[in-house]
């Protein structure tokens, strides 16, 4: 009797407990309901988030020793931090654009001959810090600067993400820090572009690895509203999605009545995919009144593909130099030369053809391209999976062997952008 007494005592203040905490006692009660189902959809995201969390904490780590490093470094020499990051190179045109929009025309040829229009950047990253600003009335630089370090995380979280569902959580962590320490990440923690393409690339790789076409379309989408490489991305989703669809086609089997939503999201994803960089570019021709007018303005800026010949002559001259090599143009070419031998081996170890083909069409883009060779290695930022290769022994070694290597990266990195912000005289 007494047993049972003590048990109803027992139920009655676990109720009042979960009362008290805002837990409603009877399941079937409204307010229950909402919250399971609330929790139901969180869980999923906030597990993600955990399992992510040391590649973010590390990744975080690595790029605020280089900020560190650089304001260190400004501060002796009289510059200025947030003028660095906000205000320099590529960052004054994408500002410029969100705070006064773009060309209608192409400019009057500069003394060097080349003329240079705004038309040349794309507009989904100056159209988020015009948009924030109206919002917050933060000033524009503040904002990109901002926006650039937010999404340098979304970008390292979808890195950790596709090294992790190739070859686990690890794989996953090394390859977001990896990515971090990168000879060109200080461009990461600029207001610059890099961050906000490799988000959008990472989540649509990771997409289409699961083969969700219409998500990793839709991503892509994105991707090509921000950087011309965007067609690099839209031609590996696009294909893959493709792909996809004649598997669904060539079903002969009893499930093939199945397959028809599948080959509808297949079709979609492959439209999707470049539509950004196709609309884009089209909205250029209309503002200039030309059908080229996209190419015209890559054209005055001195930016034509000419099969790879410019980079080929920029690489033999470093080693073809009698007197001192700059270090920017010799960094540039190991970077350059890496890659390809990184892409080779991604290609050895048999990386999933989605992510080869994005690398693969990344290279064509920056190797083929006439003009800028100081900034090739930085438009070979977004192509993180050609790290890979790396990535994977660093995570089967010794926690401590992979924690000197990759605190040794960062400081390099952290030393190297400061060259590049603070010595070097052109954009990184």
């Amino acid at each position: 009797m007494s047993q049972d007494t003590s048990t109803a005592r027992r139920t009655t203040e676990e109720a009042a407990a979960g009362t008290a905490a805002g837990t409603a006692p009877e399941r079937g009660a409204p307010g229950g309901r909402w919250r399971r189902r609330t929790a139901a959809a969180t869980a999923p995201a906030s597990a993600a988030l955990r399992a992510a969390a040391p590649a973010l904490l590390g990744y975080a780590a690595v790029r605020l020793t280089g900020v560190l490093v650089l304001a260190w470094w400004a501060h002796r020499r009289g510059g200025h931090l947030g003028d660095l990051l906000a205000r320099s190179w590529d960052s004054v045109w994408y500002l410029g654009i969100a705070d006064h929009g773009y060309d209608t025309a192409l400019p009057a040829p500069g003394p060097d001959g080349k003329s240079l229009s705004n038309l040349a950047f794309f507009p989904l990253y100056p159209g988020i810090v015009r948009a924030v600003s109206a919002l917050t009335s933060l000033s524009s630089p503040t904002v990109g600067l901002v926006a650039s370090w937010v999404f340098s995380l979304i970008a390292a979280w979808g890195v950790f993400a596709v090294g992790r569902r190739l070859h686990g959580r690890r794989t996953g962590v090394a390859l977001a820090v990896l990515w971090g320490v990168l000879p060109h990440a200080l461009t990461e923690s600029m207001a610059y572009t890099e961050p906000v393409f490799t988000a959008f690339a990472a989540w649509s790789l990771r997409a289409a690895l699961d083969r969700r076409w219409v998500l990793a379309g839709f991503l892509s989408l994105l991707a090509g509203l921000t950087r011309p490489t965007g067609a690099a991305l839209a031609a590996a989703v696009a294909l893959g999605a493709l792909a996809g669809l004649r598997r669904c086609a060539g079903s002969r089997d009893g499930a093939a009545g199945a397959d028809r939503p599948a080959a509808w999201r297949c079709l979609l994803g492959a439209v999707l995919a470049p539509a950004g960089w196709v609309a884009y570019t089209a909205w250029v021709g209309v503002r200039l009144h030309r059908w080229d007018g996209y190419f015209a303005v890559q054209t005055a800026w001195g930016t034509t593909f000419d099969g790879g010949a410019f980079t080929v002559h920029g690489v033999v001259d470093q080693f073809a130099r009698s007197e001192r090599t700059m270090l920017a143009a010799a960094v540039v070419t190991a970077v350059l030369l890496a890659s390809l031998v990184l892409l080779l081996l991604c290609a050895l170890d048999r990386v999933p053809p989605v992510l080869l083909l994005y690398c693969a069409a990344l290279l064509v883009l920056t190797l083929g391209t006439a003009g800028f060779f100081h900034a090739k290695a930085r438009f070979l930022v977004p192509a993180f999976p050609l790290l890979l290769p790396l990535a994977r022994p660093l995570a089967l070694a010794r926690p401590a062997k992979a924690a000197v290597v990759l605190a040794a990266a960062a400081l390099l990195s952290a030393v190297y952008g400061g060259h590049l912000a603070l010595v070097w005289t052109h954009s990184p």
